[in-house]
């Protein structure tokens, strides 16, 4: 198959949450995502209000990026990695939320990472926001329902520009924020991975949603214009969460749910593009009886920027049925299972073809740049003699690059970068797990904290290498 552009980013993704560990270590806050226990496929993880020694929370120690992440940006470098998705822990840079003056030894960290990824080639692509909020925030401020948090999130902003100007030019002020909506539950820790609060003990769900879901918006577009009036240099995005979702049958109704599903985490994205806060989104709101109004001055902080980009985070897709039909299988987000797919071990739809599908959607919508910041399988690996024989996840990516090709070659999609999650093993965001692998690189640490850290090379790093090397040429 035709390669891809010269320019094309290959790499990978990782969350400070999920690798860095040292918790508490050069004047690092409690972040909100250290107080959630380890779990399994069978367990949902379990959010505490402080840590207790019967738990054990996978976050303290991550795979310990914090204190070898030379050693990981070498392998990476190795693979021939020409981009590499980051996030900066905010309880690392402001411990407290709202100190008057930000942690140097957090800043310096990220100074270092940026770069040696710099001098491997690697570039910075840096999340302001993923699933990592100081808990004093949450405890003080209520999260993103006051208004105050905006502020405090805009600040931290201001220090990671300017901190990393001239270094990274590639931002993402949020990830997947489109995973709170006022008419869905994602379930408890999905709305508190997004802002920090538990839906089962919200008296309003609906208005609490909402509002996060705008003040959310309204930071990340003001992120926006105070990061181009930092460095005119800068490109930022946002990214999503997004799946595709088809319909059960050719029954209009059930066409029309699927739409509704597709469509219902897109009014942040639309807000980000057009410039004002959809009007579809307000009628909602109204006819739900919501406290909501958008000041002359919110007004105006969306009519002044707009993404440069957008990240896409895809691993399934849906399938919607109109009335519930007990005789149908329902599937692990939601819907019914997909009779035509398969799913992983953790119950995730395999669906190749839903990338191409997504990718079209969203350049026939907004006609951006779009970087695949998420995409990978999570499976069980088992190694022995140092060595991981990991074909089920070659031919994982092996069709998904195929359709990714086919989108940018055939249908002129605008998707300039590929950043596989996670490139090495990490911490499991659902269920807090290490048995749930997703690297082209193993690490020896298992779900009860026991293991020495060593690294060792899958098959999938020596075959990701080739693929690098030839561009997508040779899959």
């Amino acid at each position: 198959m035709s390669k891809l552009s010269k320019n094309f980013f290959w790499g990978g993704s990782i969350a400070a949450h999920q690798c860095e560990g040292a918790w508490n270590e050069d004047g690092k806050g409690l972040g909100m995502m250290d107080l959630v226990t380890s779990g399994s496929v069978n367990q949902d993880r379990i959010i505490v209000d402080e840590k207790t020694p019967e738990y054990i929370f996978p976050s303290e120690t991550g795979i310990d990026f914090y204190h070898r992440y030379k050693e990981d940006i070498a392998l990476f470098a190795e693979m021939g990695f020409t981009a590499l998705r980051i996030s900066v822990d905010w309880s690392r840079i402001y411990p407290n939320g709202d100190d008057e003056t930000p942690n140097k030894k957090g800043i310096d960290f990220y100074i270092k990472v940026v770069d040696t990824l710099i001098e491997n080639k690697i570039e910075p692509i840096v999340t302001l926001y993923h699933f990592e909020m100081p808990v004093a925030i949450i405890k003080k401020y209520n999260s993103w329902l006051n208004r105050k948090t905006i502020d405090l999130y805009l600040k931290y902003c201001e220090t990671m520009f300017k901190s990393l100007k001239g270094k990274v030019k590639y931002w993402a002020t949020f990830n997947e924020m489109n995973h709170i909506d006022a008419k869905s539950n994602h379930s408890d820790f999905f709305t508190y991975f997004v802002t920090g609060i538990q839906y089962s003990k919200l008296e309003n769900p609906v208005q609490v949603l909402a509002t996060c879901g705008y003040n959310m918006t309204l930071a990340s577009i003001k992120a926006i214009s105070l990061g181009h009036s930092i460095d005119a240099e800068n490109k930022i995005g946002c990214v999503f969460g997004l799946t595709p979702t088809y319909p059960y049958s050719c029954n209009p109704k059930d066409n029309l749910k699927a739409l509704e599903i597709t469509f219902r985490d897109f009014y942040q994205i639309d807000a980000m593009v057009y410039k004002h806060f959809p009007n579809y989104k307000i009628r909602e709101y109204e006819e739900l009886g919501l406290d909501f109004s958008i000041s002359e001055e919110d007004k105006l902080a969306f009519e002044k920027n707009s993404l440069d980009w957008l990240g896409l985070n895809y691993y399934a897709s849906e399938v919607e049925i109109d009335k519930k039909d007990n005789s149908l299988e329902d599937a692990f987000f939601g819907g019914v299972k997909n009779p035509y797919l398969k799913d992983s071990d953790w119950g995730w739809v395999i669906d190749p073809d839903g990338l191409r599908y997504i990718l079209n959607l969203l350049t026939q919508k907004y006609d951006l740049p779009i970087i695949i910041t998420e995409n990978g399988l999570g499976a069980v690996d088992k190694l022995e003699n140092g060595k991981i024989h990991d074909e089920y996840r070659i031919e994982y990516l092996r069709e998904h690059f195929k359709q990714m090709k086919l989108a940018i070659k055939k249908d002129h999609v605008n998707c300039i970068g590929y950043l596989m999650w996670g490139p090495i093993d990490l911490v499991s965001a659902t269920t807090g797990e290490m048995k749930k692998r997703y690297g082209f690189i193993y690490v020896d640490k298992n779900d009860d904290g026991t293991g020495d850290l060593t690294r060792y090379r899958k098959d999938s790093f020596y075959w990701y290498k080739n693929v690098i090397e030839t561009n997508g040429g040779e899959l």
